[in-house]
């Protein structure tokens, strides 16, 4: 503009308004995450960032991911399908409502028997808040994700889906082979045993 080149200034223009709009495009996951976490205001988030200013020091996992893990490890075992979602920071309650509303404390029984086969409750997510049971039945958003290898079907799309859109955690049981999933940030998250799975579900719930 100062040197009078009006076309040069106008492509530029262009080229700049475009491709604001392609960034948009391009991470409009991570954008939506980021809005997302700053409309939280739960406590438990609080907590977390007040831990990471070394502000607050006892910050402890309520969870009870002992029995959530033993419970993914017996149902793979009896190759009983499960898709268990657990809540950090975003709200959920976009998906709780297509579920059933419950409220019960967390424990390895009561997890095997929704997920039994002849259980009402056994379709579906089950969400988890803060170490109480607070839907049943919930359906999640599948990713659309095409690079997700085919032997995933639509319980590991599901929980791809939610950890896309939020920061919940997410564990799936394989009815067709009683493989255990973890999924967090829209990916699969690896581990050697059930003991480096509650190790990563611990770190995740703390921070």
């Amino acid at each position: 503009e100062l040197l009078e080149m009006q076309l040069l200034s106008k492509i530029l223009g262009g080229f700049l308004g475009v491709g604001m709009f392609a960034l948009i495009v391009v991470f409009q996951q991570e954008i939506r995450k980021f809005l997302l976490m700053l409309g939280t205001t739960n406590f438990s988030a609080r907590k977390r960032l007040l831990k990471k200013l070394n502000l607050f020091n006892d910050v402890e996992v309520s969870t009870n991911i002992t029995a959530i893990v033993a419970a993914c490890a017996k149902m793979g075992k009896m190759r009983t399908g499960a898709i268990i979602v657990i809540k950090r920071n975003n709200s959920l309650e976009f998906v709780k409502n297509t579920g059933d509303p419950m409220s019960a404390e967390v424990n390895q029984p009561i997890l095997e028997s929704i997920f039994y086969k002849n259980s009402p409750l056994h379709d579906g997510a089950l969400i988890i808040e803060d170490n109480i049971i607070t839907a049943t039945r919930v359906i999640l958003p599948v990713s659309n994700d095409r690079r997700i290898p085919q032997r995933f079907g639509l319980r590991h799309r599901a929980a791809l889906g939610i950890t896309e859109k939020t920061d919940a955690v997410c564990l799936v049981v394989s009815e067709e082979n009683g493989q255990i999933s973890y999924l967090k940030e829209g990916d699969f998250v690896l581990f050697e045993d059930m003991d480096e799975l509650q190790k990563l579900l611990e770190k995740d719930l703390t921070e």
